[in-house]
């Protein structure tokens, strides 16, 4: 198997150093998903950007981690689940909200289980979810502009989230908190064998 490095600010290409101290600026720490797509500068560039972006959208910063959580228990990321459920209970999403993201249950409020079923859609179809979809996304009371903020948290998240698949991201120390460990369901049947 493939090993990937995790850098640092002194052992990522010169393209990756400056977004790594400036990730560690803000953060405090450089998460190990950081660490591994500094190999590619572009790859960190483009996930940092795209991260930076979603948090400016018209999405509040819970309706970001809805969208986020459905694209990564869709992919089956444990390590996105985790991080973000974390994300999620900072920005203030209800417990119950964060417990059906996790587990493919419905979400009680009707908004952000509108939110949660048109990531998913779009993921799932690879955005040829239709106009019907689309429509009914929008008669929840989302907008054009929420349309296509939903396009840029998949693009965001298809970066994290096979790039931990390709390269078996170790989890964070605070992950270990058994309230943010999650098992995708691929890997709970293997468990379970």
């Amino acid at each position: 198997m493939t090993r990937f490095d995790l850098h640092t600010a002194d052992t990522a290409p010169e393209g990756s150093r400056q977004l790594l101290a400036q990730t560690k600026a803000a953060w405090g720490f450089v998460p190990t998903l950081h660490a591994t797509l500094a190999e590619s500068p572009v790859a960190l560039a483009a996930y940092d950007t795209l991260f930076g972006l979603v948090a400016k959208s018209t999405l509040t910063p819970v309706e970001q981690q809805v969208a986020y959580q459905a694209v990564n228990v869709f992919h089956g990321c444990e390590y996105c689940t985790a991080g973000h459920t974390f994300l999620s209970r900072k920005a203030g999403m209800a417990e119950d909200a964060v417990q059906a993201l996790r587990e493919g249950t419905p979400i009680a409020d009707p908004r952000l289980q509108a939110l949660r079923a048109f990531a998913e859609a779009v993921v799932r179809a690879r955005g040829l979810v239709g106009d019907a979809a689309v429509d009914a996304f929008i008669a929840a009371g989302f907008t054009r502009a929420n349309v296509l903020e939903v396009v840029t948290v998949v693009a965001t998240k298809t970066i994290s989230n096979y790039t931990n698949h390709l390269t078996h991201t170790p989890y964070e120390a605070f992950m270990a908190d058994p309230s943010l460990a999650w098992t995708a369901p691929r890997n709970r049947v293997a468990a379970a064998a």
